[in-house]
């Protein structure tokens, strides 16, 4: 080892991720193992999908979305076969179609590629996150990006969905915040913006921190790049591709009640001021004073919060208030909640949670028309336990970090002598604007 240091600081920087770096592939790696039924002919067959718990829509969505003969937004399709995903995400489906098209003549065969290619870029996706997280944590922090390699909901969601994409442009907006990198935080915030919505919940992290602090120039720098590049790469499917772009936002906003969402459990009992009708009013209320409440919290607290707590606490309330919380969006939180607060029982009492949702969904689609599998199946009342274990455990996370914040002495972050890891020109920064100043003016 010595020897290795020897060869220049630079490697001296390297090795200590090599090890995460490791545990991100094996991760990555056994989030493909568990999918091998399916990729080996299970997707044929829903009930064995659903058995084998190795569902996935990158394979299904091969065929809906015509990607062997169409692209993504340009399609001369109806509306509802437009893809719904934001176009970075639509553009990497499009040019791993292209390359399929250019292995595979058969369809089927074309699909299954599609499939493994994809899940190589997720794989490099979740190392490249696990990595960048671990920057972003800092040495005394850096071996909590484990939880990000190997918790077991993210090895079992994993390749769901393209969500890793999103995660790892995420934790780069974070790390490049971090090491006061401003412009290329911006460009990488519009680029996970226009790939997922939910690191928009990151705009209004930034916002409070700026506000307590009055560092306006770096906030207002990273919002100036980050709205140019979301602009510049949505901007040419807005005009030569109005439907296929404008897909996702109509679809994001008549999409009723869906699994997992607190909504479905009220709905599901008839509660007619819960229907489906006003599920997207009640969610953006719940949302915006849940908001409301991380502002107060911000702007009150004795000790300015970190930007991983602020940041958790949006994209958690976002979570639990949405009308649609599918499994892989574990992905987004698991990150954010081990910066926030790295203590491993109320985290791992939420994997628990976690995996058990991940079960019971399939489960409870078995018992579902069409297949109505009640044999192999579980009912409703089996189902939304795993819904509320999942609100109830991160709402416990919730309560632990807001603890925290009112409390900095028991932050394990700042015991460590650290101010703010990701927190770039926040972190030592005094106070500009509290509202406790305010009332003492």
């Amino acid at each position: 080892m010595t020897a290795i240091l020897r060869r220049g600081p630079s490697m001296a920087r390297v090795v200590p991720y090599l090890p995460l770096g490791l545990f991100a592939v094996l991760g990555a790696t056994l989030a493909y193992v568990m999918r091998l039924p399916c990729r080996n002919g299970g997707w044929n067959d829903q009930t064995a999908t659903y058995t084998n718990f190795c569902y996935t829509d990158i394979y299904p969505l091969y065929f809906d979305r015509q990607l062997a003969t169409q692209n993504p937004y340009f399609a001369d399709v109806p509306f509802d076969k437009h893809v719904e995903y934001p176009v970075v995400l639509g553009e990497v489906m499009q040019v791993i179609a292209w390359i399929v098209r250019w292995l595979e003549q058969d369809v089927v065969a074309q699909a299954v590629r599609f499939y493994d290619i994809t899940v190589v870029l997720m794989g490099l996706c979740l190392v490249a996150g696990v990595l960048l997280m671990a920057a972003a944590a800092g040495p005394t922090r850096r071996w909590d990006a484990v939880w990000y390699a190997l918790a077991p909901a993210v090895v079992l969601a994993a390749y769901i969905n393209w969500d890793l994409v999103a995660g790892a442009l995420s934790m780069g907006m974070l790390l490049a915040w971090a090491r006061k990198r401003q412009v290329l935080a911006g460009v990488l915030l519009g680029l996970a913006i226009a790939t997922k919505f939910y690191p928009l919940m990151f705009v209004g992290a930034l916002f409070l921190l700026t506000w307590r602090t009055g560092r306006w120039r770096p906030f207002l720098v990273t919002m100036g790049y980050a709205a140019g590049v979301w602009l510049a790469v949505n901007l040419p499917f807005m005009v030569f591709a109005w439907d296929g772009w404008r897909r996702f936002y109509v679809f994001s906003q008549e999409r009723g009640v869906d699994w997992g969402s607190p909504w479905l459990f009220f709905h599901n009992k008839g509660w007619p001021i819960l229907g489906e009708t006003d599920v997207s009013t009640l969610g953006m209320v719940s949302l915006a004073l849940l908001c409301l409440g991380i502002a107060v919290l911000t702007l009150t607290s004795p000790r300015r919060p970190r930007l991983a707590q602020i940041c958790f606490l949006a994209l958690a309330a976002f979570m639990m208030t949405n009308k649609v919380w599918s499994p892989q969006f574990v992905l987004w939180l698991v990150p954010l909640a081990v910066l926030a607060r790295p203590n491993w029982k109320p985290l791992a009492l939420w994997q628990v949670a976690e995996v058990w949702y991940f079960f019971a969904i399939w489960l409870y689609l078995l018992n579902q028309a069409p297949l109505s599998r009640t044999d192999l199946g579980i009912g409703d009342d089996t189902y939304f336990t795993a819904v509320w274990g999942r609100v109830i455990t991160i709402g416990i996370m919730m309560a632990f970090v807001v603890r925290d914040i009112l409390r900095p002495d028991k932050d394990l972050v700042r015991q460590g002598g650290v101010d703010d890891q990701i927190g770039g020109v926040f972190d030592e920064a005094p106070d500009r604007f509290t509202l406790r100043s305010l009332a003492f003016r």
